[in-house]
């Protein structure tokens, strides 16, 4: 979570649970919770009632298991404060919700975004922004399992000359170089801190050299999480007004600076949404957070702030997007795909060949879907597919699919637009090429519905996320094509195994509610 400015209007949303006289969490405490038809199969929800904001947070690989928090907003004193939620995962896919730790009832304060860290002593350690405290604050755990916590304490900036260093407190990150922790702050200008003991902290200045020419003046630089990618470093972020987003480029040593070279986003605005502006959420993909894997891979999550508005049942609950590994090869362009271990979910495969789409659509409106051609029936409402088109047949075509069809004009329609050089998941686009990829690459889009949630990939290059509402008995996945036929070479679909069991026992067993006095 960010400033205060950007969360006043929170304050206000979130209803109140009773607990017991004792204030423990029990199977008859009253808690709202997730309508049994909107529970997700295989995305990580709150098992409980409107919990937003949902930023992830604190993500660690230890010792075989995966850790990650999530921001909860609850009652505190009979005001609203935030606590860390706490899951852990063998495979980052199926979750199990542990007792909350970091809340106020612990912390004396409430809990705001920052990261996970690994102290040089092989600690794990969390910065983040104590809500109510005006700083940021540096928490060690206990134990490797995350289950017990030290007392946080604050983040002391000094100048030289031993006086206090004015800086803007919200959302830091901290990373280590060598023997030296440095420390970013929320800002549109973030300052740079260091320390050799995470006590002592002096101001550096300013993280970034300079700023990128597509970077609007008065965007914020909030969720941070620096962390080296390939032959470069990679700054995930958001701002406020336009969501998750990110910077490549390099650490210059000496000057103790982040040189930004590359600038790109990962939210793409729908037509339903404002063009800039603050919270209350307008913005898809929010609030970032990443890791690095047993073996090395960089995976990334991101809050889903608005999925479900759409139908004003799903407010204010949180969903975190799949987990998406990120990578640079050689050519410097960021790839996104879905997280490996999704395939290990797969069963009851589908393989359709040589489809060719010779029925012209001759409109495709703003709004609604064309209806084009029935290639399939999606068997439930948790699968993969996978759609194959080869290079030559998708250059320079406006074609496309349509989920959720319902062979009136309505459903999702997914498609590529050659004109713009933009792939279109319902009303967002994003920047997506068939004329950038190399040579002989064929165009490959993988989709994952879950329900209503739908993400979808283009060649590992572009990732988009949405919803549809009204998805409940529309398995109807249908092709269409403009101004010449269509070859597909290949659709192959999965049905995934759900992942949600822990989310369902969480729901019972009550074990992330944190106490309210």
């Amino acid at each position: 979570m960010k400033s205060t400015i950007a969360t006043f209007t929170i304050l206000l949303l979130v209803p109140f649970v009773t607990l017991q006289a004792d204030d423990k969490p029990s199977r008859s405490a009253q808690v709202d919770t997730v309508p049994p038809d909107r529970i997700l199969n295989y995305h990580l929800m709150h098992p409980g009632g409107p919990s937003a904001p949902g930023d992830p947070n604190a993500a660690f690989y230890l010792d075989g298991v995966y850790h990650l928090h999530y921001i909860l907003a609850h009652p505190w004193k009979e005001q609203t404060s935030f606590s860390f939620v706490h899951v852990t995962s063998p495979d980052m896919l199926h979750w199990t919700w542990q007792a909350t730790k970091l809340q106020p009832n612990f912390t004396g304060h409430g809990m705001y975004s920052g990261t996970g860290f690994i102290t040089k002593d092989g600690q794990p350690a969390a910065i983040y922004h104590g809500a109510g405290s005006g700083t940021n604050q540096i928490v060690l755990a206990k134990n490797r399992q995350l289950s017990a916590w030290e007392k946080p304490y604050p983040v002391k900036v000094q100048n030289a000359d031993g006086t206090e260093a004015k800086i803007k407190h919200w959302d830091p990150d901290c990373f280590l170089m060598g023997d030296t922790y440095y420390a970013i702050s929320g800002d549109e200008t973030p300052p740079l801190l260091k320390s050799t003991d995470l006590k002592v902290w002096t101001p550096v200045g300013d993280f970034l050299r300079d700023q990128l020419p597509d970077v609007c003046v008065g965007e914020d630089i909030s969720c941070a999480n620096f962390f080296p990618l390939g032959n470069k470093w990679m700054l995930l972020c958001i701002s406020h007004m336009v969501g998750c987003r990110y910077y490549l480029g390099e650490w210059d040593a000496k000057a103790e600076q982040f040189v930004p070279e590359k600038h790109g986003r990962m939210n793409w605005r729908r037509d339903d949404q404002s063009l800039w502006g603050q919270p209350p959420w307008r913005v898809d993909f929010f609030a970032p957070e990443s890791l690095r894997t047993r073996d090395g891979r960089r995976v990334m999550w991101a809050w889903c702030a608005t999925l479900g508005k759409t139908d004003g049942n799903m407010d204010r609950h949180t969903i975190q997007s799949l987990p998406r590994e990120l990578s640079l090869p050689a050519d410097g362009n960021l790839r996104i795909q879905p997280l490996s271990e999704l395939e290990t979910l797969r069963h009851n495969p589908i393989e359709l060949m040589d489809i060719t789409i010779n029925e012209l659509t001759t409109e495709v409106l703003a709004q609604g879907a064309p209806i084009g051609k029935k290639i399939a029936t999606l068997p439930s409402d948790a699968v993969e597919i996978r759609i194959t088109v080869a290079r030559e047949q998708a250059a320079r075509k406006l074609f496309g699919f349509t989920l959720f069809s319902d062979g009136q004009g309505g459903g999702l329609p997914i498609l590529l637009r050659p004109e713009t050089g933009t792939l279109r998941v319902g009303t967002a686009e994003a920047p997506f090429s068939i004329a950038d990829l190399p040579p002989h690459e064929d165009l490959e889009l993988r989709i994952y519905v879950d329900k209503y949630v739908v993400e979808v990939f283009a060649n590992n290059r572009q990732a988009m996320l949405t919803m549809h509402a009204d998805h409940l008995h529309k398995r109807d996945l249908c092709a269409f094509s403009v101004g010449a036929p269509t070859a597909i070479k290949k659709v192959e679909v999965w049905q995934l195994h759900p992942t949600n069991q822990g989310f369902h026992e969480a729901q019972k067993n009550l074990i992330w509610q944190p106490k309210t006095k």
